[in-house]
């Protein structure tokens, strides 16, 4: 049925394609084709304007031999349009292998597709708009989608909109899955939503001094998923959930355009809401299938269902100014106050335990309210000052303050063998700070008009304090960092240049057990073009942490070591192509429930990546080129989880006639992981349609 419909869509450009056939033919006689013109409707009368204002790429190239004959004047009152369209279909061959995997990387499914559009619309008469674009890919059920408007009128208005869907698939059975060497290909932390974002713009009078602004956006998801129903630190229970979350965005402002100062005055608030659900009736082992003192622990009946809602109101502030010409200062604050509320219910049957008290219990009935307040400050100021001529001074502070203050009212029922126990009413409150700050200076020295130099420091700072993970009370930590930076510039000529960059630095004290302690960043970058049509690129990243307090003992190191190609080789072949080295290393002792025991987390990876792309132009078809594209890109890893991916591919554009291409790609996929060989797919995909420009 699909196909039938994909047929009849190209049926109905029939027309559009007839037309330019007769193009085509009349194309190879001048006369006709000034005839055609002289007698033409107004509509099609501005053929060849209409191809001097697409992009370059689409432009059909001109014989060198003989000369174009003058474009007939577009008549006043017409439209220009310009772009291109292609709708296909694709063809998925039936996967080998795990579904689940195939879908949580590449996830393309068989349909016909809106390919990709791009039109431009420009309107001399300037009634409502001056130039109007819209372009879009991946619309007939794309993993991707996006779809994009501009329209403006000169000296009045701009208004942009943008929309994008994302179908997030992640279902790998080896992740979250204790017993996944038992043959249990069950992923306990799935997800299979869409996501879907959009974004409404409107300037007034944006080549003016002073411009107003609208702006709203929505960000939203929905779907389903696997999730886990936690009754105690030793039982937990893989539930079917369904998530329904959205947020809206509201902000406007004005924007003050001068020479030498420029400022934005906003406010705004947003509005959000987050849903989910989690049903279940059945025979539930869950993670902890064995006796725990005499008893079995499972999940018969579960009914769980949470609301969150929430206002943040903000207003923000945007400076920037040049007083002299050897001084820049910029500045930013932002202010919100955030109130969020809870709305909590649950119900379960089955056999669980207090670990507490040791309390073995059937039932369980909760219902929990909270509301919590959330005033979030942050701000920025800095400079840049140039007091000679070859130095460049430049210092920010960077800040930013969120306290929570929140409360919560609990109602729980447990049912045990000795009866019905009511737990009395629970008032909690909690508070969260997070203070966090950055200080830094870097001086920029002009060695020589090829060479700079540049060095400066940074010093990091902060305070929280959060609710303790067991207990009562709050537990308190601090930030404390002092960093070095480093690094140099080199433009030898047109051919050569390079960048090497250092960062180093010591903590006192840091909040997470992975933060950046005792560090050593290096980035290296140098570029090689001989000349003009090739270009060669060596990249270098390197990172080494270290956090020696006992206990912890946390080691981590990766290194990126990569370089390209781009070699252009006259009009008929080019080539584009990298490799890139990475190994990553980390060693890392933490406490693992539910008896707390230290526990050592080593991961280790050398990992080889490349991709290479081949462009041909075959051979010439009247003013249209017959292009051919092949390459593809692999990924091959040792280690702890070894893995291999491959994706070759190759594309055909066969012209068909002055506007219409026929296109074709052919791709594979294949993916393997030798310790987890139930995760691996291989693939074909096949995509076949027709291009109309214009």
């Amino acid at each position: 049925m699909r196909r039938l419909t994909f047929l009849a869509l190209c049926l109905s450009l029939a027309g559009w394609a007839a037309d330019d056939l007769q193009q085509t033919a009349a194309s190879a006689d001048p006369s006709a084709n000034q005839a055609a013109s002289s007698t033409a409707p107004p509509a099609q009368a501005p053929a060849q304007s209409t191809t001097q204002a697409a992009p370059p790429a689409q432009a059909p190239p001109q014989s060198p031999t003989q000369a174009a004959p003058p474009p007939p004047q577009a008549p006043a009152g017409s439209e220009s349009i310009t772009g291109s369209i292609d709708l296909g279909y694709r063809f998925v061959t039936g996967i080998g292998g795990s579904n689940l995997a195939y879908r949580s990387i590449v996830d393309l499914g068989e349909g016909p597709r809106l390919l990709g559009l791009n039109a431009t619309i420009q309107d001399p008469t300037k009634r409502f708009f001056d130039r109007l674009t819209v372009s879009g890919i991946g619309w007939g059920g794309d993993p991707y989608t996006t779809a994009h408007v501009d329209a403006s009128k000169q000296r009045w208005y701009r208004f942009t909109f943008d929309y994008r869907s994302i179908a997030y698939f992640d279902a790998l059975p080896s992740f979250a899955n204790p017993f996944a060497g038992n043959g249990i290909l069950l992923d306990q932390q799935s997800f299979d939503i869409r996501k879907r974002m959009a974004n409404f713009a409107l300037e007034l009078r944006p080549a003016s001094h002073v411009i107003p602004y609208l702006q709203y956006s929505r960000d939203s998801d929905h779907g389903t998923g696997v999730t886990d129903f936690v009754s105690s630190e030793i039982a937990t229970f893989p539930v079917a959930n369904l998530t329904s979350e959205h947020t809206d965005n509201y902000r406007g402002g004005v924007r003050f355009e001068f020479p030498k100062f420029h400022a934005t005055l906003e406010e705004g608030a947003t509005v959000f809401q987050d849903n989910e659900q989690v049903t279940y009736s059945g025979q539930n082992p869950g993670n902890f299938p064995a006796p725990f003192f005499g008893e079995t622990l499972d999940l018969t009946k579960l009914l769980e269902a949470y609301g969150i809602r929430g206002t943040n109101p903000y207003s923000r502030v945007m400076l920037t100014a040049t007083p002299w010409s050897w001084l820049d200062l910029y500045g930013q604050f932002s202010y919100s106050m955030g109130q969020t509320n809870v709305n909590y219910t649950q119900a379960n049957n089955g056999e669980f335990v207090d670990l507490s008290s040791l309390l073995f219990y059937m039932s369980e009935q909760d219902l929990l309210t909270g509301a919590a307040k959330q005033p979030h400050t942050s701000g920025t100021v800095g400079l840049e000052m140039r007091p000679l001529k070859h130095i460049r001074l430049v210092e920010s502070w960077t800040t930013d303050r969120l306290h929570t203050a929140s409360s919560s009212d609990l109602a729980q029922a447990l049912v045990a063998a000795s009866g019905a126990i009511t737990e009395p009413p629970s008032l909690s409150t909690f508070r969260l700070v997070d203070n966090y700050s950055q200080q830094s200076f870097d001086i920029f020295y002009d060695v020589t008009s090829k060479l700079t130099l540049h060095g400066g420091e940074r010093y990091t700072y902060g305070d929280t304090t959060v609710p303790p993970f067991y207990g009562t009370g709050f537990e308190t930590g601090s930030l404390s960092r002092q960093a070095g930076v480093a690094g140099a510039n080199l433009h030898l000529n047109q051919k050569i240049s390079a960048n090497f960059d250092f960062e180093g630095g010591n903590s006192n004290s840091v909040y997470y057990l992975t933060s950046l302690q005792d560090y050593r960043k290096y980035r290296a970058r140098v570029r090689y073009q001989p000349i003009q049509s090739l270009s060669i690129t060596w990249n270098l990243n390197f990172l080494n942490n270290d956090n020696p307090i006992p206990g912890v003992n946390y080691r981590f190191s990766s290194k990126d070591d990569g370089v390209s190609l781009l070699w252009t080789a006259g009009k008929r072949f080019s080539i584009l192509g990298d490799y890139a080295r990475t190994t990553i290393y980390s060693d890392i002792l933490y406490v693992a429930p539910p008896l707390n025991t230290s526990t050592q987390s080593i991961y280790w990876e050398d990992a080889h990546q490349a991709s290479a792309l081949l462009d041909f132009n075959l051979l010439q078809i009247g003013k249209r080129t017959l292009h051919l594209s092949a390459g593809g890109s692999l990924f091959t890893g040792h280690g702890t989880r070894p893995t291999r991916f491959y994706q070759p591919m190759a594309k055909l554009v066969f012209p068909l006639a002055n506007h219409i291409d026929w296109t074709t790609q052919w791709s594979w996929y294949g993916f393997n992981e030798p310790i987890y060989q139930f995760e691996g797919f291989r693939t074909t995909v096949v995509t076949t349609g027709l291009r109309f420009t214009r």
